[in-house]
């Protein structure tokens, strides 16, 4: 028995001074024990039950983020690839524009010097026409002015001569005499040099 129920306290009396002689922040021993067992079964249901369902959780969305984080480099390793292809692709496009321009620019210069020679025979063959027109003109002139000059002689000829020069076979001897004249004397006179 209790000293205090010796002393000739009542169970209530007791109880009530039992409570004043703990401590009131430690809780009773019945209460320590079943809230010890309700944890320890609390623990279990715990440890047997809810962690490995968050252990699985926790283990599937760290697989999900190392999943997504070597997606996350495989993209960066092709972005990068992508990057040097790309540039290089441009690189090669720069020197096929560049290559592209100088062939342009042979091209242009080819093509200017062939204008420039078939220009160059047309007009050679426009002033070979024209020297042909205008010999066959001179020609023309000569004929025509040898025709005059002929009759022009003939008449004169007849004129002075007193005889008729109406036979061809001698007007024609007549006309090449006097124009070879003509033409011997204006010779030594085109050689001369002109006095001015």
């Amino acid at each position: 028995m209790s000293p205090l129920l010796a002393v000739g306290l009542t169970g209530a009396e007791v109880l009530a001074a039992e409570e004043a002689s703990q401590n009131p922040f430690l809780p009773a021993g019945y209460d320590i024990f079943w809230s010890t067992v309700c944890i320890l079964i609390i623990g279990f249901y715990f440890y047997k039950k809810l962690l490995p369902g968050l252990t699985k959780v926790l283990d599937e969305r760290t697989a999900k983020i190392e999943g997504g984080i070597a997606r996350a480099e495989e993209v960066q390793a092709a972005a990068d690839a992508a990057l040097v292809e790309q540039k290089r692709e441009l690189d090669e496009a720069r020197h096929e524009a560049a290559r592209l321009r100088e062939e342009a620019q042979v091209e242009g210069v080819a093509i200017l010097a062939e204008a420039r020679s078939r220009a160059q025979a047309e007009a050679n063959r426009i002033v070979e026409a024209a020297q042909r027109q205008i010999e066959a003109e001179r020609q023309q002139a000569v004929v025509s002015l040898r025709t005059e000059v002929g009759s022009l002689a003939t008449e004169l000829a007849s004129r002075i001569v007193g005889e008729s020069l109406l036979d061809d076979a001698r007007r024609s001897r007549v006309i090449d005499r006097f124009l070879d004249e003509l033409e011997a004397e204006a010779a030594p006179a085109a050689g001369a040099p002109r006095e001015i």
